[in-house]
């Protein structure tokens, strides 16, 4: 059987190594995130280059904790058709053009042919509202859009991936 192919954005990574938050809905997706990441084995996992940008900020330790979390992940590139579709959704408003590190995360799964897209990032990347403007785009390029979900509803509540 063919294992899925995922894309963890950063938020997740972020998530993952988080000291554990006292607020209750942050310590719900922190939890849910570590039952995804058990299940790991279960899929190809990929990131990109501006996954491995944006864990490296901060401090040199949470950073470090960060991109060790993610070694040995398949790096996909971010080569001149991920930049274009990026473009793509920056200019037609999928994406808000403050935020094009967004659009590149979609349209590097995309152009990859990713299953999944993982995140916390409801704001612009799991949003139900963007996500049919998205989906547009992405196909009338020519791509398929990959699913974009957050951990707790790609393993579910039955958790045999």
């Amino acid at each position: 059987m063919k294992k899925h192919k995922i894309y963890i954005e950063t938020s997740v990574v972020s998530y993952y190594v988080a000291e554990r938050s006292e607020n209750i809905r942050i310590a719900g997706h922190q939890l849910s995130t570590i039952d995804m990441w058990k299940q790991l084995s279960k899929f190809d996992v990929y990131i990109s280059d501006i996954v491995l940008d944006e864990i490296s900020k901060g401090s040199e330790e949470q950073s470090l904790t960060r991109l060790n979390t993610v070694e040995g992940f398949n790096i996909l590139d971010l080569d001149k058709k991920a930049k274009d579709l990026s473009d793509l959704l920056l200019t037609n408003n999928a994406i808000p053009a403050k935020c094009p590190e967004d659009a590149l995360h979609i349209a590097v799964t995309a152009v990859n042919n990713i299953d999944f897209i993982v995140t916390w990032n409801f704001k612009h990347i799991n949003n139900p509202f963007m996500k049919t403007k998205i989906r547009e785009i992405i196909k009338d390029a020519g791509y398929k859009c990959p699913i974009m979900c957050s951990p707790e509803e790609l393993i579910g509540e039955n958790k045999n991936v």
